[in-house]
Order: C-alpha cells, then sequence, then structure tokens
C-alpha cells in the first residue's frame, strides 16, 4: 500500500511539479526536520543536566560528578550495541565516508539514534558538543529522504548536505557559516543548483529553532568591543599559539582514538573512558557537557564562577591560580572530549574546540593585562577571536570559524582580525596535519572525496561496477584444440587461464596464436601452459581507483585482470573506466 501512494505520487510530482522547485520544498523540510532535531537536542540536555548536575550542592556533593558520564556513556553505548546494533561512527567522518563510498547513503536509524546518543552523553557529563549528533541527524533525515523519493547521487548528497546546513544553523542561529560548513567542510561543490537549496535549508533550521527555543538554550553573544590598529601584533601571536594548541589538540584525539579502538571488550572500554572522564570531571567540573556555559561566563567577565563551582573556589581570586586553573582546563578539555567519543559517547568537537579557543584569547589578554602595561587589550574581542581561530584550525576550516564568530558576535566588526587570526591558525596547523580530524583515516584509506574534480571522481568510481565477465576462460592444462574452440564462440581476445582452484596463472591474447591456432596437427601436442604469459600487472578487490589509474599508466596495458585472494574475477579495461569517469563527471559538475 506505501508503495502504491509513493509510486502515485511520484508520478503525480514528475507532472506538476519541476525537478528543482522539487528539491527547493523537499529542502525547506529538511532544514525545519533538522532544526526540530536541534531544540529537541538542546531542551532534553537541559533539562537532564537542570535536574541532575545544576542541584548539586558545591560542598558535599560534587562526587556525584565521578559516576554521571559512566552511566550517559554506559546507556548510549548499550543503546548503539544492543538496540540499534550498529557501533559505527557517528561523526562527520561518518558522513565524508557515506558521501564518497555509500552514495550518501545514510543508514535510516542514525536519525534518531545520533540526537538520543548525543543527549545522553551530553547531559550526563560527556566532555563534548551537541553540533555532530544534530548534524548527523540532520544529514541522515535528508539522506533516507532523498532516497526515498528515488533521486540521483548528486541530489542525495545535496539533502544530506541541507540536513547538516540546517542543524548547524540551528544550534547557533549562524546561516552564512552553515552554508560555509557545507561548503568546506562536507566538500560540497557551490555552484546555483547547491547554493539555493543550502540557504533554503539554513534559514529553515534557523527559524525553526528561534521561534520554538527560549535565548537561554542558544549560544550567542552581542557585546563586542572596538578593536585597534595597535593590536595587529597581538593578534599574529594569538593565531600562532593557538595553531599550536590546535596541532595539540588534532594529535591528542587521534593518539587517544588508536588507544581505545585496540581495547576489544566494547564494555571495558566504556568502563575505563567513564573512570577518566568522571575523575577528571570531578576535578574540573568546568568540563561537564558542551561547555557553552564556561565560555558565556568568560565573555561576561565572570570567570571566578567557573572556579567557584570546583575544588579551587577559596582561590578564585588570586592571579597565578586563575591563570594555573584554566591553563590545565583548557588542556585538559581535550583528553576529555577525545575519551568521551572513544569511549563510546556521542558528540563532537565543535562544542570543546570553541571552549578551547575561548580560553585561550581570554587567558592571552588576562595575563598581558596584569603584566602592569598602561596599553590593554580586550578581553572579550580576544575570546571571540581565540574560538574562531581554534575552531578553524582543528577543523581545518577557517571560514567556517570566521563566519561563525562574526555571525554569533551578531555582526562582522571584527571581521579583520577574525580573518588574520584564523588563517594564521589554519596556516601553522596545516604544515604539521595535512588533514582535520574529520578527514585523517579517511585520507589514510584513500575514501576521502574533494573538491579536486579529478580525485572526486576517483573516489566515487566503484571498482564492481567496472568488472567484465564476458571473457572465456580456459584450465591451464587444457590443449590447443580446446583453446581453438573457446576462440569460436568468444567476442574477446582475451583468455584468462587458470588452474582447478579458479586461481589466474597467466593469460593468453589472440594475437599470441593467430598462427598456430590455423595448423590442427598442433591441436592436440601443444597446451595452454606453453602459450600463456603472465599479465604486466593485476588488480586486487583492495585497490583504489588511483592505484588502478596508475598500473594502467605503468604498464600501457588496455585490459588487465582483477583477482581477489589468486582467485579470478574477470578483467577491467581502459576504455570502460574512461567511460564511466566521463559519466560521473558530468553527473558531478552539471548544474
Amino acid at each position: 500500500m506505501k508503495t502504491n501512494y509513493l509510486a502515485r505520487f511520484l508520478i503525480w510530482r514528475v507532472r506538476h511539479v519541476s525537478n528543482r522547485n522539487f528539491i527547493l520544498i523537499l529542502s525547506a523540510l529538511v532544514g525545519i526536520g533538522a532544526g526540530l532535531i536541534a531544540f529537541i537536542l538542546k531542551t532534553s540536555v537541559f533539562f537532564i543536566r537542570n535536574l541532575f548536575v545544576d542541584r548539586l550542592d558545591v560542598d558535599t556533593e560534587l562526587f556525584w560528578l565521578i559516576f554521571y558520564p559512566s552511566i550517559g556513556i554506559l546507556i548510549t553505548a548499550f543503546m548503539r550495541k544492543r538496540i540499534v546494533k550498529d557501533t559505527g561512527s557517528h561523526s562527520v567522518s561518518a558522513i565524508l565516508y557515506a558521501i564518497s563510498k555509500r552514495n550518501s547513503l545514510m543508514k535510516r536509524h542514525k536519525i534518531f539514534s545520533s540526537m538520543l546518543g548525543g543527549a545522553l552523553t551530553a547531559s550526563f557529563g560527556g566532555s563534548v558538543g551537541l553540533e555532530t549528533p544534530i548534524i548527523s541527524s540532520g544529514s541522515a533525515l535528508g539522506s533516507v529522504l532523498a532516497k526515498e523519493l528515488h533521486l540521483s547521487y548528486k541530489e542525495i548528497t545535496l539533502l544530506l548536505a541541507c540536513g547538516a546546513s540546517g542543524g548547524i544553523a540551528a544550534i547557533f542561529s549562524t546561516p552564512i557559516a552553515a552554508i560555509v560548513f557545507a561548503l568546506e567542510v562536507l566538500l560540497i561543490d557551490l555552484s546555483r543548483f547547491s547554493l539555493i537549496p543550502l540557504l533554503v535549508a539554513a534559514s529553515s533550521g534557523a527559524f525553526t529553532t528561534k521561534i520554538l527555543s527560549d535565548e537561554s538554550l542558544l549560544f550567542s553573544f552581542t557585546k563586542t568591543e572596538e578593536f585597534s590598529g595597535s593590536d595587529l601584533f597581538f593578534f599574529i601571536i594569538l593565531g600562532i599559539l593557538i595553531g599550536f594548541l590546535a596541532i595539540y589538540f588534532t594529535k591528542t584525539y587521534i593518539k587517544i582514538e588508536n588507544f581505545f579502538s585496540k581495547i576489544e571488550n566494547y564494555y571495558k572500554r566504556v568502563a575505563i573512558g567513564g573512570l577518566i572522564l568522571g575523575i577528571l570531571i570531578f576535578i574540573f567540573p568546568a568540563l561537564y557537557g558542551e561547555g557553552f556555559m564556561t565560555i558565556r561566563a568568560i565573555l561576561n567577565q565572570n570567570y571566578e564562577d567557573i572556579i567557584y563551582f570546583s575544588l579551587f573556589k577559596n582561590f578564585r581570586y588570586e592571579f597565578w591560580i586563575v591563570v594555573s586553573f584554566f591553563t590545565v582546563l583548557a588542556f585538559i578539555k581535550v583528553i576529555a572530549t577525545s575519551v568521551t567519543i572513544s569511549a563510546g559517547g556521542i558528540g563532537g568537537i565543535f562544542a570543546p574546540s570553541l571552549f578551547v579557543g575561548a580560553i585561550s584569547g581570554f587567558l592571552f589578554a588576562f595575563i598581558f593585562n596584569n603584566l602592569g602595561f598602561e596599553y590593554q587589550l580586550s578581553v572579550i574581542n580576544f575570546t571571540l577571536i581565540g574560538m574562531a581561530a581554534m575552531l578553524g584550525g582543528v577543523l581545518h576550516a577557517p571560514l567556517t570559524g570566521i563566519f561563525l564568530l562574526a555571525e554569533i558576535s551578531g555582526g562582522y566588526d571584527l571581521i579583520a582580525p577574525l580573518m588574520l587570526c584564523t588563517t594564521i591558525s589554519y596556516i601553522t596547523v596545516k604544515a604539521i596535519y595535512k588533514e582535520s580530524i574529520f578527514t585523517y583515516q579517511l585520507a589514510q584509506r584513500g575514501e576521502l572525496i574533494t573538491h579536486n574534480k579529478d580525485k572526486a571522481v576517483l573516489t566515487l568510481m566503484r571498482l564492481k561496477t567496472l568488472i567484465e565477465h564476458d571473457l572465456e576462460t580456459i584450465n591451464v592444462n587444457s590443449s590447443l584444440r580446446k583453446l581453438v574452440e573457446k576462440v569460436k564462440i568468444s567476442k574477446r581476445n582475451i583468455f584468462p587461464v587458470l588452474n582447478e582452484h579458479s586461481m589466474l596463472v597467466g593469460i593468453i591474447l589472440l594475437d599470441d596464436i593467430r598462427e598456430i591456432m590455423f595448423k590442427p596437427e598442433h591441436y592436440d601436442t601443444v597446451f595452454v601452459r606453453s602459450l600463456m604469459n603472465l599479465p604486466p600487472s593485476y588488480i586486487t578487490t583492495e585497490d583504489d581507483m588511483k592505484l588502478i589509474m596508475k598500473k594502467f599508466k605503468d604498464t600501457n596495458a588496455w585490459n588487465l585482470p582483477v583477482i581477489e585472494n589468486g582467485k579470478y574475477l574477470g578483467f577491467v579495461s581502459k576504455s570502460k573506466m574512461f567511460e564511466a569517469y566521463r559519466k560521473l563527471l558530468l553527473e558531478i559538475s552539471s548544474e
């Protein structure tokens, strides 16, 4: 019944609604859906945190913070392992993998599992952001909707990006930064085909949460101060320092992720991670959850309140205690975030990056202002600029960092220092790490799609769709007579030679036997094993398309055999590869 209704709807749509208008309608729906997801997630986290944490007595009940993170990660891990039965990543890298390797198709359960897992992880203390779960759920919504409506790969990818843009815009009420994120991080090509739907989705997501949410749930800050040209030197120094902090963030995250990946027992991983996280949060309660309350306190110059809700509350007015506390807090936040995600929690690095950047900018200005110089730096401005620089460095997305903070701060008064500091941070990180946290492992496996059209097409091409199976195979012990019989029925001029285990041992080209095949006296005395040659190279099922292209170039061959564990699967021809390449190139480049 469902199929019949869907088929009738699709027929009606083709007759009455143009494809472009249909995509615009869907992008609005996906944006609204992402906005609802953001609203539900932010509201639930606020409610649970208020229920379990905000009512704790600072003097007698802080010890509960040791146990809360384990509870959240454990419930999340149980949901992933037993309910949705998928322990795969819910990060931006999983979205990039879906784009490059799964035809932009995301699993249906991620619409709710990313949202629910993010809420459980963050509300019980997981030191992560809610942006990634919202992006993951929004992207899954766009992908699943497009698949159900039988749209093309390009349209599925676009609606997936619309879900991500709607989610980002909904969280921060920053539609421009949301579009930039889709273009810069998800690597969606900028064209008229993609730009308008992204605009519609981002504005829809932003309006949805703006209408539904209380202002206290949305992170925004409109108080900025004039910056002086005399601050130029300090902006440059801050950009370099934050660049090195972003390198520390990336390196620490990758190392901790590798450490936990070696722990085979899933629940042991959860227990170890929960215990480490609980201890860290007990010592530094500011690590609890996203960290936006800490950022707000810093921007409002109420940093003493952060220290008050900790074991160090009696020292909150001493200069070096403040500096030491926030310095350690910035470094420990990276560890806490990495442990939360690696142990089985669901969350992102957006908010932690902003957290570390805010503390870095604050400390830079705070320390300088207390050195006794007459010239003073704006703590608010340096805090905001530090956030953009850290986000741009960690995500390898300087434009996202610049526009996000420009919109969050309510205008573009700081655009020049934002651009300068974020660019310097990005260049510093890029000199050490060519890939971001999101793309590092994908790039290592050759699974990352890029803005480079050639590399993008090669990433999207699938070997299994190129394998030709219409070649006549022959056993290595067969006679020339048997081979001639194969030649009579074959439409190809290559004959794979196999042993009794179906393993490829050689090939015979028609040109190699052209003379002898017309001499019947040799039919029963000459055997295939004496006529075959080794192919110039082999293609294996593990080879990526870039390597396959290289093998064709190095051997100058037009056809190469495909094997899996030595067994023959078929042949790939250069002409078929070029045909598939051209078709994909046209598909992703057309308006």
